[in-house]
């Protein structure tokens, strides 16, 4: 079964940043054309655990449970409301808590919710570096959505669509991750039967 994680960092209920994190896995899903299984997280659910785990370095509880969730997912669609000409703090605080590996090669597709146009390219200056060091592979189409663009016809829905054609491309094309197994390299009987010797 293929994964999508999708991270909304909107703050109100329902927001735009929720609409449009939606309308972008359904288009994501459609590409695909094969079984999905979309796992949809509201930051503002975690804030207070993602504020104990910048603290203490360790995520608990449901917030670690939603963090496995975005690492150990297929793909990513990462969408944020823009306030002062860049992500939400509750964007911000998710990916400081994420280990700096864990994104290292991961399709990710980024969208953002702003008033007007003038901060379209957050997406380009804010959150493409911060992608960019987690080392995630991110799609060279952001949507971003003003709030003028959900009357409009055609501009919105072109883009998103076209987003996430790209999404699942890279997703079908990422290699499945090579799980270990256990059993490939077995200890020595002899090494086993020298530690229970020497306790």
């Amino acid at each position: 079964m293929t994964t999508l994680a999708v991270i909304s960092a909107g703050l109100g209920q329902p927001s735009s940043t929720r609409l449009l994190a939606d309308r972008l896995a359904a288009a994501t899903v459609a590409a695909l054309r094969r079984d999905v299984s979309v796992e949809t997280i509201e930051l503002r659910d975690h804030a207070h655990a993602m504020v104990d785990a910048a603290l203490t370095g360790f995520p608990s509880g449901t917030f670690r449970a939603a963090v496995e969730t975005v690492t150990n997912a297929d793909g990513l669609i990462a969408v944020t409301p823009v306030f002062n000409a860049s992500y939400s703090g509750l964007f911000k605080t998710f990916f400081d808590v994420v280990e700096r590996d864990a994104l290292d090669g991961a399709p990710v597709l980024l969208g953002a919710t702003g008033g007007t146009e003038r901060h379209s390219l957050a997406i380009d200056y804010a959150m493409r570096p911060l992608m960019a060091y987690l080392r995630a592979t991110v799609v060279p189409t952001g949507v971003y959505a003003a709030s003028a663009d959900w009357g409009a016809d055609g501009g919105l829905a072109d883009r998103v669509d076209r987003a996430a054609a790209e999404l699942a491309a890279l997703m079908e094309a990422r290699p499945a991750p090579e799980k270990a197994d256990p059993y490939d390299e077995p200890v020595p009987f002899e090494r086993l039967l020298a530690q229970g010797a020497g306790q």
